[in-house]
């Protein structure tokens, strides 16, 4: 008995330590955690249930059958982050790479099956060289299997992917279908063809970082949802954004114990909003000052930053935001801010979690390059996404509400649930100046008299009190309220309940 027991503990060992000493050595060496390693900073101490650890590939050409690592390049299980279960999956770049083979995509299927049989997220820890070219379609039709199940997660539980090495080719197109795609910087890169093919089809010259690195893709593509500067630095960001989800989408994300006071009034919003209303404002000090202790974990930071999006606690309770951010381009709505902010919200409505608009939008960006690239269908795809969405919907307008942006942005002709303004907002279809001058073109040549249509314009249709005389907005609020009137919308909204027509599924303007 001694015996077996013996050769099961070597056998553990062995297989702890993947493609050996010198290969963990060499991971050190640029500063990467290894695929075990990872996992433990990861998960909660001594909570990760192990799967197919003995487990090797079945290739017997070009002489890999006298080279079967135990576990094939990838630790596969389960364990907890704050005692919450999660399934994860941990490439071995010592490993053969790290590189994809039947029985690693295998490993990697079993337990994404096991995640929606039990419904808890699943995270990939990426660190590969790409498909395992000794399998040839084996190892093509392992990623297929991998995709299809990342295809019938989305929507049923949270499927996060960290980018901690190579990923390329065909591999990347199973984090493009995950929920958040997070990268390391200087240590991570994505892209489907890499430079030498660039090289030889286009005659381009461009290095691995600049091609898909981490500062491409949360800046350029939008592929990644943020970068880290470090395996550590992205595994505890990892852990503490899990806090904000929930396991799956028949579950509430959790509740957290909160020691900020819902009633907390802010006097300091009051004049948040310039006189003069060309001049910019952060709107990240409101959502500070409205969320539980000023905690805020946002999301594509870097890309489209004339929209913001992210996660706080309201009581608790997750809330996504969404809010037009005049400090980058004015606020203005873009191809770029309708798609990040569209993404968002379906996936907030796809896990029940509620969503605070906060409004300052002084309409679509005007030019060719917008209209050549689609702003139409991309507009339309944050509209669509609003309009679809059934979870509780709070907008707060703190300025400007102008034309279709203004419909755009959860108002209550898309069936957002509760609608304030600010006695600052300006809800119009254009700025005060701009209607005059169409309205009385006649009379341009008159400045003194423009100037009063100007000023009765902006008195009538400018003010928030047209559009709640019509009771398109619910309630004009004191800024400095704007935390408690939220907290209450959200604590009213906590049972709604939406009966929809049977469909397929919808046809989104991709």
């Amino acid at each position: 008995m001694k015996d077996i027991l013996g050769q099961l503990g070597d056998r553990r060992e062995d297989a702890r330590l993947g493609g050996g000493q010198k290969r963990i050595d060499s991971q050190h060496a640029k500063g990467k955690l290894t695929a075990r390693e990872r996992i433990e900073l990861l998960l909660d101490e001594g909570s990760f249930e192990e799967f197919d650890m003995f487990v090797t590939h079945r290739c017997t050409d070009f002489g890999m059958e006298n080279q079967k690592p135990a576990g094939d390049g990838v630790v596969t299980g389960w364990g907890t982050i704050n005692g919450r279960m999660v399934y994860v999956f941990s490439q071995d770049f010592t490993v053969l790479g790290g590189s994809v083979s039947a029985t690693h995509a295998q490993k990697i299927c079993k337990i994404m099956d096991m995640a929606l049989q039990n419904g808890a997220p699943v995270i990939g820890l990426n660190d590969s060289g790409g498909a395992r070219i000794q399998e040839g379609v084996d190892s093509l039709a392992g990623y297929g299997d991998v995709f299809m199940r990342n295809i019938r997660g989305s929507g049923v539980i949270p499927q996060i992917s960290v980018i901690m090495g190579p990923c390329a080719g065909g591999a990347v197109y199973s984090p493009a279908m995950t929920d958040f795609i997070f990268m390391v910087k200087d240590s991570s890169y994505m892209f489907v063809t890499g430079p030498d093919v660039v090289k030889t089809v286009t005659n381009e010259h461009v290095t691995a970082e600049e091609l898909g690195g981490a500062s491409t893709h949360t800046k350029k593509s939008s592929v990644a949802d943020g970068a880290f500067e470090n395996d550590v630095e992205a595994l505890t960001e990892i852990r503490r954004l899990f806090d904000f989800l929930p396991l799956n989408n028949r579950e509430k994300a959790p509740v957290r114990p909160f020691f900020d006071d819902p009633e907390r009034v802010d006097p300091s919003l009051d004049t948040l909003i310039p006189d003069n209303p060309n001049q910019p404002y952060d709107m990240k000090e409101l959502i500070a000052k409205v969320a539980d202790e000023g905690d805020f974990y946002e999301i594509q930071e870097d890309f489209a930053g004339n929209i913001i999006t992210g996660f706080i606690r309201l009581e608790g309770q997750t809330v996504g935001v969404v809010a037009n951010q005049p400090m980058v381009l004015a606020g203005v709505l873009d191809i770029d801010s309708s798609r990040k902010g569209a993404r968002f919200v379906r996936f907030c409505d796809a896990f029940s979690i509620p969503l605070l608009t906060l409004v300052d939008v002084p309409g679509f960006l005007p030019g060719t390059s917008q209209e050549y690239n689609g702003v139409i269908k991309h507009g339309a795809k944050l509209l669509y996404a609003y309009g679809e969405a059934t979870v509780p919907k709070v907008t707060v307008i703190t300025r400007k509400a102008y034309g279709g942006a203004y419909d755009v942005m959860a108002s209550k002709h898309l069936e957002a649930d509760i609608n304030y303004a600010w006695p600052t907002a300006e809800i119009a279809v254009m700025g005060a100046k701009g209607a005059t001058e169409i309205i009385y073109r006649s009379e341009l040549g008159d400045a003194e008299k423009i100037a009063e249509r100007t000023a009765y314009y902006e008195d009538n249709f400018a003010s928030p009190f047209k559009a709640a005389e019509r009771g398109f907005i619910d309630e004009v609020i004191m800024p400095q309220s704007t935390r408690r009137r939220v907290a209450r919308a959200f604590a009213s909204l906590r049972n709604k309940q939406v009966q929809l027509p049977w469909k397929k599924h919808d046809n989104l303007p991709l």
